[in-house]
């Protein structure tokens, strides 16, 4: 296993220095000036500079903190109303229309009308982050919920389990993978939900940083900001990975 580890963080390295190299060369082929694009050497050093003055930090901070809330709060909603509509059609029909529409209109123009409703402090992005991530996450829980065998059901009934020992002995454990694969996915969509919130209105985060940078045509700063929330991305979508593998364990054990 730590062999694999080892060769991956090696192909990884190996990636990042041929994509540094061919960047590096388009820079000096093209000749571009470095508010046009900046070369790999002036983006780190812009990424060392707001490192060390405790701004990259700062806003760092403020975005992953609307990362994790919104990323919460909107997987706690879906999971909750995806369990609903899974055992109710009535919930279903009546629910779907609403559900689809909100995702029929691009989150950033959905962003302005939160900001109006509940202003541009953290509330509003968070609340777009929530948004942007419930769809997926409600479709895998309706999924997850659903695909459970009926077989089984009949089991725990003939075993005569309480409606808890049937959600948390069954549901749950059936369902995982798939609930786990969209949390996955909304993980990734957070930090856009973040973004977007912070493009509309926002003093602060790694959405402001990038406006900033642009408005003052500060492309390293920009560069920066983006390798910041690729940065963030992956390592929520690694976090998420790293507990699936660990709540899953169980199935590698029986596939043996």
């Amino acid at each position: 296993m730590d062999g694999i580890y080892r060769s991956r963080v090696a192909l990884a390295l190996v990636s990042m220095g041929v994509f540094a190299a061919l960047w590096q060369a388009i820079v000096w082929i093209g000749g571009y000036p470095g508010f046009i694009l900046p070369s790999p050497l002036a983006v780190a050093l812009r990424w060392g500079e707001l490192l060390a003055n405790g701004t990259l930090w700062w806003h760092m901070r403020v975005t992953l903190t609307e990362i994790l809330i919104g990323l919460g709060l909107g997987t706690v909603i879906a999971t909750l109303l995806g369990y609903v509509i899974a055992h109710s059609p009535l919930a279903e029909q009546l629910l779907s229309p609403f559900i689809v529409a909100s995702q029929s209109v691009p989150t950033v123009a959905i962003a302005p009308l939160l900001v109006i409703w509940f202003g541009s402090g953290i509330l509003s992005k968070i609340l777009v982050c929530a948004l942007i991530v419930f769809f997926p996450i409600l479709v895998n829980t309706v999924v997850g919920v659903r695909g459970v065998g009926e077989e089984l059901r009949d089991l725990m009934r003939t075993l005569e389990a309480s409606r808890w020992q049937m959600v948390w002995m069954l549901e749950v454990p059936a369902a995982l993978p798939t609930l786990l694969g969209g949390l996955k996915v909304g993980a990734t969509l957070a930090v856009i939900g973040a973004v977007v919130g912070e493009f509309v209105a926002a003093d602060q985060g790694l959405g402001y940083l990038l406006k900033q940078g642009q408005q003052v045509y500060d492309t390293a700063q920009v560069f920066v900001g983006i390798g910041t929330l690729v940065i963030l991305a992956q390592a929520l979508y690694g976090t998420v990975a790293v507990a699936e593998r660990r709540l899953l364990r169980w199935r590698q054990t029986e596939s043996k």
